[in-house]
């Protein structure tokens, strides 16, 4: 895996020079403010918190995450505090400590009753592409309504600090960025190439350039997808397959999508990562800068595969190399102990309904597409009025209130129809208008998620709650995730680095709790819509 990942960088990145001089460490100036030369937040899309110790055995000694549990701090009940547990939502309570009642990032996308239409969460008309003649860097922060510990660390040394983002998925690299970042860039399905937005430049570097020109992705599937290691070896995973490999040859100059699927869709996120550093000169000078970094590709796996696949262990395994690559570079370029490096995820997702039933254990798939258009049609029977759904979406119904606020319908009298229906759907195992939640029983856990997922003007008026093991989607293949449950809810958060005592706690924190954390690392202000404390267990 190593020859492949320093084979993959040196095709990427053939221009910069890496530096092998050791950085001494020097005892902090108490004249200034001690502050990190560089924070690195990486989020591992669709992670599920299980994964550290499901494959554990199987890590590399010198890897990522053998590193990072061992020689770094473990939260180890880390949850999503929200719903639904989605990217978006996710990516932007890890880099702001705000929840989508503050945030507004509600979902990847949702209906906006102020708008009148739907919005997607980076979505934005008024910015074009950088890179690209397509419309996929139409994209800017404009929907998140709060801050990011990265605008926060700009306000602090007068944007001295470099704020940067990258991922494969535009939300991925923008939302973590925040507002005033220096760029962020994130992949062109069509064209195989990294982009921007005018939102930050209206070029991009000639670094960006030279990757692109390289047409890496069509290298990649050149060489196609072995396994790491021998196919028997892969007893934590489920599969019919006699062998595994993927031919890829088909799919050169054409389906540069699929990139998004396969290990080196991880590979390539990391090799941007470490151009990014040398180019823009990350960590050189005594403010401290900030890189985001998502990994995108196992959350299309998980949805593609499910995450009892060998697709998905395989995934992880090669993502335990790259990091551990990333951390020798980090050390050797920026100094060991001299950057700060945190892991989590967004969210986590549930196991295939097939495989939980193989197993015993109960499972299935709501058909939501099925609901939406059966309510509208009893809906139009009974009230003579078409389209009063106007889309179901992130576990809530979206009534037309412009509609029956025309035709003065009661939404006590629409929701209870709704919700009558809705209770006689398998899967679902509640279903309640937003504004009756106080008489619903449930757990006050899950109460307080609901809540802190509601704003207004870009949530439904009814609220699903599935049973357990229920999923939206197929019953077999890939996978899906958004709910209350652990299984996409619990996460794993790591500190690494600058300041850290290796150690763990088992005490439950939330997902909003790690920007207020860094924000007190750094000693800068927490973000404006900060909902999150502090985890004090990283000053013992």
């Amino acid at each position: 895996m190593r020859k492949w990942f320093l084979h993959l960088a040196t095709f990427l990145i053939s221009s910069f020079v890496q530096s092998q001089t050791a950085i001494n460490i020097t005892t902090p100036d108490p004249a200034k403010v001690n502050r990190p030369k560089l924070v690195i937040g990486l989020v591992v899309d669709q992670m599920r918190w299980d994964y550290l110790y499901r494959y554990y055995d199987r890590y590399a000694d010198d890897g990522g995450f053998k590193r990072l549990l061992n020689k770094g701090f473990s939260c180890e009940n880390t949850f999503v505090n929200y719903l639904p547990s989605v990217t978006a939502c996710g990516h932007t309570a890890i880099f702001t400590g705000s929840v989508p009642a503050v945030s507004g990032i509600t979902g990847n996308d949702w209906w906006d009753y102020k708008r009148g239409d739907a919005l997607y969460c980076s979505g934005d008309d008024s910015a074009a592409t950088v890179g690209s003649i397509t419309a996929s860097g139409q994209m800017s922060p404009r929907n998140m309504l709060v801050h990011t510990i990265g605008d926060e660390l700009k306000i602090a040394t007068n944007s001295r600090s470099k704020v940067f983002g990258i991922a494969l998925k535009d939300r991925g690299a923008i939302l973590p960025a925040g507002h005033s970042a220096n760029a962020a860039y994130w992949y062109d399905d069509k064209t195989g190439d990294w982009i921007s937005s005018t939102y930050y430049l209206n070029v991009l570097p000639q670094w960006v350039i030279n990757i692109n020109n390289r047409k890496v992705v069509d290298s990649c599937y050149k060489l196609g997808w072995k396994l790491l290691y021998p196919f028997e070896t892969y007893t934590q995973s489920y599969t019919e397959k006699k062998t595994f490999e993927y031919d890829l040859s088909d799919k050169i100059g054409k389906n540069y999508g699929f990139l998004r699927i396969i290990p080196q869709g991880n590979g390539l996120t990391i090799a941007m990562a470490e151009s990014l550093i040398e180019n823009e000169k990350l960590g050189v000078d005594e403010d401290a800068d900030l890189l985001t970094v998502s990994f995108s590709t196992p959350d299309y796996a998980g949805h593609t595969f499910g995450p009892n696949s060998i697709e998905e262990e395989d995934i992880f395994l090669r993502l335990d190399k790259d990091l551990g690559a990333f951390l020798d570079y980090l050390d050797n370029k920026i100094g060991k102990n001299q950057y700060l490096l945190f892991l989590t995820a967004d969210h986590g997702g549930a196991a295939v309904p097939s495989f939980m039933k193989m197993n015993q254990i109960p499972a299935g798939n709501v058909e939501v597409e099925r609901i939406n258009n059966e309510l509208n049609t009893i809906l139009a029977a009974k009230y003579k009025i078409d389209n009063l759904i106007i889309a179901t979406a992130n576990y809530q119904v979206y009534l037309n209130r412009d509609s029956m606020s025309k035709y003065q319908l009661s939404l006590d009298a629409v929701g209870k129809t709704c919700i009558d229906y809705l209770l006689q759907q398998p899967g679902i195992e509640n279903a309640f208008l937003q504004k009756d939640i106080d008489k619903i029983a449930l757990p006050a856990k899950i109460k307080e998620m609901v809540r802190n997922g509601y704003y207004e003007s870009r949530s439904g008026d009814i609220q699903l709650i599935f049973q357990p093991q229920w999923i939206e989607g197929l019953m077999h293949g890939g996978t899906t995730h958004g709910v209350y449950n652990p299984y996409d809810t619990h996460i794993p958060l790591l500190f690494y680095g600058w300041n850290i005592k290796p150690g763990k706690t088992n005490r439950e924190i939330n997902i909003t709790d790690i920007a207020p954390t860094i924000s007190s690392m750094l000693n800068i202000q927490m973000p404006d819509g900060n909902a999150g404390t502090a985890i004090s267990e990283l000053w013992k």
